[in-house]
């Protein structure tokens, strides 16, 4: 049911850029919400899990169910078990959508949405890219078109002791793919000299190898959700030889691939927790602590990604911090349920 009102509720908000830029209907159900669907029920599988156990168990305790299991002998802790193969069921399989599934799913949605929506359509490759291809090296590309191969400004600079050195600049310059390598029919490279002046001269035919790919053209928050976990692992070494600012937004990718999955197992024993007790308010008490816990496990979980992202603290910690922090809670609760 909620996964039907999020579809209308986007498709409502979209539909102006679908039918002002012809997207094929073809197109928006297959390529677009087949894919967005598993994302989104995958994004927030532990949170789903959190209502549905708390709604299940709320009810056995209203008709008294919990309180006959435990006097009957069966010990909380065994009261657990059948939650928790549960939720281990739904940590593997979204573990495994995570890493493999969504990403490769994903690159159809994003090429997609860079097609047929107007504030994604500049979502793949950015107008200016500034990257480090190794210390003290830094790549400028102006306009890169995947189509064409092409760019209109292509720059190399080349830094000592923080003051730039060297400068290669070409225009409408190509570049291949598949072997890596800028061609351009006419440079200029500046040179500073060691009294402070600027000397240049041109030069013709540019062909040369940087370490530069074609995937560090493209918005890189966007290029790892359609990463493997393999894949993003061998990009992360890659940006790391580089010492790229790019790492802390790929660390953070691949640690919320695995704490999403893992915050299943904390949710379900608060969950249990929480709703085991027959209190007066009934069902309706526990639902409504469930949704206020779930907003804020969200909010915490956007805010401390965020400060990961921008390098203000460390990515493993902001990522996991969450889970932690729910974890204390789970532990509390779990300590005060009735037994």
């Amino acid at each position: 049911m909620i996964i039907i009102v999020v579809v209308v509720f986007d498709y409502v908000e979209k539909v102006d850029d679908f039918t002002e830029l012809k997207a094929p209907w073809r197109d928006v159900i297959f390529d677009y919400y087949l894919n967005f669907v598993p994302y989104f029920i995958n994004q927030f599988s532990s949170l789903f899990t959190f209502i549905a156990v708390i709604f299940f168990t709320s009810k056995m305790a209203m008709q008294t169910e919990i309180v006959a299991i435990l006097s009957g002998g069966v010990s909380f802790r065994r009261l657990m078990w059948p939650y928790f193969v549960g939720a281990s069921i739904i940590a593997l399989l979204s573990v495994v959508l995570s890493l493999w599934v969504i990403p490769i799913t994903q690159r159809k949605s994003m090429e997609f949405q860079s097609q047929y929506l107007k504030k994604n359509q500049v979502i793949m490759y950015e107008d200016h890219v500034y990257r480090q291809i190794e210390p003290g090296t830094f790549a400028y590309v102006r306009g890169y078109s995947p189509h064409l191969e092409r760019v209109p400004f292509f720059a190399l600079e080349r830094f000592e002791n923080s003051e730039m050195v060297e400068t290669l600049n070409a225009a409408s310059a190509s570049f291949d793919e598949e072997s890596g390598r800028w061609t351009a029919p006419r440079y200029v490279i500046y040179t500073r000299s060691e009294d402070g002046s600027l000397g240049y001269k041109q030069y013709r035919n540019l062909d040369t190898l940087i370490n530069l790919d074609a995937r560090e053209l493209s918005e890189v928050k966007s290029l790892v959700k359609t990463m493997t976990i393999e894949e993003i692992n061998d990009f992360l070494s890659q940006q790391r030889r580089k010492g790229s600012d790019n790492v802390f937004i790929i660390e953070v990718e691949r640690h919320t691939r695995y704490s999403y999955p893992f915050s299943t197992f904390i949710l379900t024993l608060i969950g249990v927790a929480l709703s085991s007790r027959k209190v007066r308010g009934g069902m309706g008490m526990h639902i409504g602590l469930g949704i206020t816990l779930c907003f804020s496990y969200i909010m915490l979980g956007r805010v401390f990604e965020q400060i990961a992202v921008s390098g203000s603290m460390t990515p493993w910690l902001g990522v996991w911090l969450p889970n932690i922090i729910y974890a204390i809670i789970a532990v509390i609760v779990y300590n005060k349920a009735p037994k």
